[in-house]
Order: structure tokens, then sequence, then C-alpha cells
């Protein structure tokens, strides 16, 4: 193995997506990986590009990696098949590899010998395969599917969905158990997704560690924008079922409640809405589905309260962690802010039920010396913990340590 060139590695790094424009959560945790990683080693990116990707244009991706290559297709359309076909695969359907992806990570490893290869979630971990033996592989994941598997099935009532989100609980966890063994390290983004991982997995059989998700606090700074007394936002693409989940249940159960009392409330929800289903929302006039946005940063300033009512899922919530650096105040449902370091009642509100959800937003809308307290400590927060510069340097310090190892 070819480590350490003086102190440089070369790193590989597999990735589901393309990170530029760094506009959803999960494009800016790798980007701000790369930029870590890039501080004081050579990286090569190989990723699928879709959507909003800008393969072409590259921007800061051309100073953080060595070479960039991508696959321009939407893997998670590519490996729609069949409702029975993939019933009956024992691989969950995200996990089936893609012959064009295949081809091109065969192709780099042709051309260098790699001092370590990151899998930025486990969709990419069978492409990481293809490494030598040299070459420790790292598997970087966003979420704990297995736990988010286990979470659909026990919230179901109606029979046949019950049973077919267990087959899928079983299938994550066999293919987790199966797959995740064959890295020299996983890291997650909260430890409910570590233990739930090594749950799975067993724990002598497998490293998981804890790298959570952050915020640039330089970037995200309060002040931008004026803040609207009664705008509320939401800034999650509606094309995520869990952001839609959310939008449905708040729009249906907790907006009503609190349009009664402050009728001049309004609800900007950011994000793409292609595909989406609105006729399942209870969409009125105060509702401003603005759909893409260039800076995100705008709306959210400009926001009284980021209200984050997510039910299901894994990971941290990026938005929130956005909001509070943005000093705008949070009103979340425990879900919404799980795994991140926050107290109720001094770093953001949280209500679980339609009348405490509503009931939080309402005391945050009229209590101005509330909300002065709220943005103050959530932004000390997310400086002391969350900053994305101190986020880097211990997953590049992980890295360095089993490449070493």
């Amino acid at each position: 193995m070819s480590l350490f060139r003086g102190n440089t590695m070369r790193i590989l790094f597999l990735s589901t997506w393309f990170p530029y424009p760094p506009d959803n959560g999960s494009k800016l945790r790798v980007y701000h990986l790369l930029h870590a990683l890039s501080q004081k080693h050579e990286v090569t990116l190989v990723s699928f590009a879709f959507d909003t990707a800008q393969p072409e244009v590259l921007g800061n991706l051309r100073a953080l990696c060595a070479d960039v290559r991508v696959v321009s297709l939407n893997p998670f359309v590519e490996n729609k098949v069949g409702t029975l076909r993939t019933f009956l695969s024992l691989r969950p359907m995200t996990s089936r590899s893609i012959p064009a992806m295949r081809e091109l990570v065969a192709s780099v490893l042709h051309l260098h010998a790699f001092d370590a290869v990151i899998a930025s979630t486990e969709m990419m971990a069978t492409y990481a395969d293809a490494a030598p033996v040299g070459a420790p592989k790292i598997l970087e994941e966003h979420n704990s599917m297995s736990r988010w598997a286990w979470e659909r099935y026990d919230e179901q009532t109606d029979l046949f969905q019950r049973a077919r989100c267990w087959v899928s609980w079983h299938k994550q966890r066999w293919y987790t158990a199966r797959t995740f063994p064959r890295c020299a390290l996983v890291t997650m983004v909260s430890e409910a997704d570590r233990q739930a991982t090594l749950s799975a997995v067993g724990i002598d059989r497998l490293r998981v560690e804890v790298v959570p998700n952050g915020v640039d606090c330089g970037h995200n700074r309060p002040g931008l924008a004026q803040p609207r007394p009664t705008m509320l936002v939401y800034n999650g693409a509606l094309t995520y079922s869990a952001n839609y989940d959310a939008m449905q249940w708040f729009l249906a159960e907790v907006y009503p409640r609190i349009k009664t009392v402050a009728p001049g409330v309004s609800l900007t929800i950011t994000g793409a809405t292609k595909g989406v289903d609105l006729a399942g929302l209870a969409l009125d006039t105060s509702v401003h589905l603005i759909g893409y946005v260039d800076d995100v940063r705008l709306p959210v300033a400009e926001a009284a309260i980021c209200v984050v009512p997510i039910r299901q899922g894994g990971g941290t919530r990026l938005k929130i962690l956005e909001a509070m650096a943005l000093g705008t105040p949070v009103v979340a449902t425990s879900k919404g802010a799980e795994g991140l370091d926050v107290v109720n009642g001094e770093h953001l509100l949280l209500g679980d039920t339609p009348e405490a959800l509503a009931d939080a937003v309402l005391r945050v809308m009229g209590d101005s010396v509330l909300r002065e307290r709220l943005c103050r400590s959530a932004r000390a927060l997310v400086e002391r913990r969350y900053d994305w510069k101190t986020i880097g340097a211990q997953f590049v310090t992980l890295v360095e340590e089993t490449a070493r190892s």
C-alpha cells in the first residue's frame, strides 16, 4: 500500500449525491466532508449526478478534488423494478449494482492506488467492494436504513402493509449484517443510528463511530434578512417521503389550529414538487410552495419560525441546524430534533401532538423575549458543537486512523 507520500493519502470518495450545488442535506454533508479531506489529502470523487446536480460546473469542487468522475443518471429511478421482483429479491432496492457505475469505479481503481475508499451511503458500498485488499473501506452513512425500516413496519396498522414492511425490515437487516462488516469503519450521524447498526450487525464485528451533521456557521449567520412576524417556513423538498409526511400532517392537523388564533399566519415550503401528490396536502392561499431556490438561507432567515414536524426517518436534520445558525427559532417534533444535542425550552420548542406543536408555534410568535432567548442559545450551540470545521476535522482523523491500522 502506498500509505503516506509525506503526510498525504490518496482517497477515493464514492457518492450517491453529486455535491454541487450543495442544495440538500446529503449534498451538504458530502461537500463539507470533501472540503475537510482535501485540506490534507488528495481526493478523487466518483458520483452519480441527477436532478439539480451540475457536474459540468463543478464550482468549488475544482479546488477540492484532484479528479471528478460522474455517472449521469438517477440511481433511485434506475433501480425501480416491478413490485414482485422487488419483493422477492434479498437485496434492498437501492443496493443493486448499476453497470455504468461499476465500470467507472473499476476503471478509476485501475488508474490509481488508493490508501482508502469511502462509500457515502450504503448504496455505494457495493462499488467499494472492488477496492483492493490494501485499501480499507469506510462507509459514511447518513441514516440507519434498518432502523428506518423497523419504524415503518412498527407504525403500520393495515395487515398487508405491515407484512410488506416486515419483509423489507428483515431484508434490510440481513443486508446490513452481511455488508457492513466488510468495512473497516462505519460512521453514523447519531448515537441512535449507531446503536441500531450495532444491533443489526453485532457489537464485536464492527467499528461504528458517530460523525454528526453540521452547519457552516460563517456562511449561515444571523441578520441576512428581516424576519416577517407571521411567516413560518419549512425548508425541505416534498419529493422526500419524510418531508411529505411531515407537511401532510402539519397542514391537516396543526396549521388550522394556528390559523384559528393567528389568522394572518403564512407558511412557505421550499424545494422541488415535481411528481408530488399536491392533492394530498391541505393547501390554501396562505401556503406558498416556492420550489427550488438558489439560496435557501433567505426564506429561512425571513421566517419568524422554522417548523420541523418530522415523524419518520433517521439521521439528524440539517434544516434545524441551518435555522439555528441563521437566528431563526425552531419548533419541532421530538422525532424532528432526534439525534441533536438540544434541550426543549432552551434551544428550541418541541411538541408531538397537534395541540402541543400549535401551542409552541403560537408561544414563539407571541413572545419576543422567548424568541430572542431561543435564538441566542441555539446559535451558541451550533457554534460550539455543530460547526463543519470541527466535525470535518473529526472525520479526517477517523479516516487517517483507519488507513494507518
